[in-house]
């Protein structure tokens, strides 16, 4: 049986997150110590004035209670993402656009002051960043050309040093061992991927790919691989080849706005204002532009997100429906929101589907916020989209008013004190089969 026999607590934690928070983090992840104190008083004014409850405290509904917070929570990032960073205007954040999305994608991170003109760029791109590809042998597949036995090897790598054992069968073949080991290595998640190539002549080759691009500040590869000093028979990286360096990482090289540069990764950012993304290369002397959309654009760009948002989170609730009835009580909610603000919504271009969705028409859209009663529209929009903003967060806060529970007693009124039951309950979900 074929393991790793080195493993960090940083590993086992990283496991544990991309396991149980799928969700990716993100700027709007992070608070002030006034937002966290906020959060932290209506926990207390909400525990203070719960009743008690028994809750059902089975694996489905743990998870859908997990669920419900991190869609809140993912919804809440959304809509966030579409203010201004300097004013925090709700629907009025910049997109950038790039003259040719083959060659070079954008997005706009930076501030714009009322009177500033918009930033713009032009880049030449020379060459992509490449990551370190090593390509092993190419062998038959189909027969062993490798004695039987207990083989291991050590791959190392800048942050950490692994060693991979695993057994050779008398019922395997060259095949069934680049193939084995190419599963074992991306099962490790040491930021190295191996695939399996043929050569149309029934041989095959393990290929070892680095996920790190550029060159590295001290050596010329991300990754060294040998059985010099393992523990189990050595050989194995001789005969499969895997130690050879058929491409040496390599840096992007660009001309910004008519100067030199280059960078690790083919993402980065430009001066805080812009994170661009490398995809190809330019035809010598030509170059790409980036720049801001036009304000119309933007807009249109800012509601299409929040459509995105808003119906992933709807779809996501939806799941639930048959099998948490509580659910239901969640999507009429959100509903009754849309139809609060219906007239506003439908006045630039946005309507409510039958399965509860927002859908837009993009020509209405653009044609409407053109108009002379624009602001107007805007105005109603942006108190629709701060409404969703407060029920994200109070969602998010107690996703354990969506659970079935069972009504115990209420506290004495004016008599009650403050306590983390449910709080506590909501924590506890996601720990008891844990600790």
């Amino acid at each position: 049986m074929a393991w790793i026999n080195s493993m960090t607590t940083n590993n086992v934690y990283n496991y544990y997150l991309t396991t149980y928070a799928p969700k990716s983090t993100s700027p709007y992840d992070t608070h002030k110590k006034s937002e966290l104190r906020k959060i932290y008083n209506n926990i207390v004014k909400q525990a203070k004035d719960s009743p008690i409850y028994f809750v059902d405290t089975s694996k489905e509904t743990q998870q859908y209670a997990v669920d419900i917070k991190e869609n809140a929570r993912a919804l809440k990032n959304v809509i966030s993402s579409l203010s201004d960073t300097e004013k925090k205007e709700l629907l009025n954040k910049k997109f950038a656009i790039s003259s040719d999305e083959e060659i070079v994608s954008a997005s706009f991170v930076g501030s714009l002051s009322e009177n500033s003109p918009n930033p713009s760029l032009d880049i030449e791109v020379q060459r992509l960043a490449s990551p370190q590809w090593n390509v092993g042998n190419y062998l038959p597949k189909d027969r062993l050309d490798l004695p039987p036995g207990d083989y291991s090897f050590d791959i190392e790598t800048s942050e950490m040093d692994y060693e991979f054992q695993f057994t050779v069968h008398n019922s395997d073949t060259n095949g069934d061992i680049q193939s084995k080991l190419a599963r074992l290595i991306n099962k490790s998640n040491i930021g190295i991927q191996g695939s399996i190539e043929e050569d149309g002549e029934g041989n095959r080759s393990l290929h070892l790919k680095s996920s790190k691009t550029g060159e590295p500040e001290s050596e010329l590869v991300h990754f060294h691989v040998t059985d010099e000093n393992t523990t189990h028979a050595t050989g194995m990286v001789e005969f499969l080849g895997i130690d050879h360096v058929a491409h040496y990482p390599q840096n992007a090289v660009f001309v910004l706005d008519g100067e030199e540069g280059s960078s690790y990764s083919n993402t980065f950012t430009v001066d805080k204002t812009f994170e661009l993304t490398l995809k190809g290369i330019n035809r010598e002397g030509e170059s790409t532009h980036v720049g801001i959309k036009p304000d119309v654009e933007s807009f249109s760009e800012n509601i299409s997100h929040l459509i995105m948002g808003y119906n992933s989170f709807i779809q996501r609730a939806r799941a639930y429906e048959s099998n948490h009835p509580k659910s239901r009580q969640l999507l009429g909610e959100m509903n009754r929101l849309v139809y609060h603000y219906y007239n506003e919504l439908a006045s630039v271009g946005l309507s409510l589907e039958n399965n509860g969705t927002l859908s837009m028409d993009k020509n209405y859209l653009e044609q409407s916020v053109s108009e002379n009663n624009a602001p107007e529209k805007l105005t109603g929009i942006k108190n629709f989209t701060n409404s969703l903003l407060k029920k994200s967060d109070q969602i998010s806060l107690n996703p354990m008013d969506y659970v079935d529970k069972i009504l115990v007693a209420y506290k004495n009124p004016g008599k009650n004190f403050s306590n983390p039951y449910m709080t506590c309950m909501y924590s506890g979900m996601m720990f008891n089969s844990y600790c």
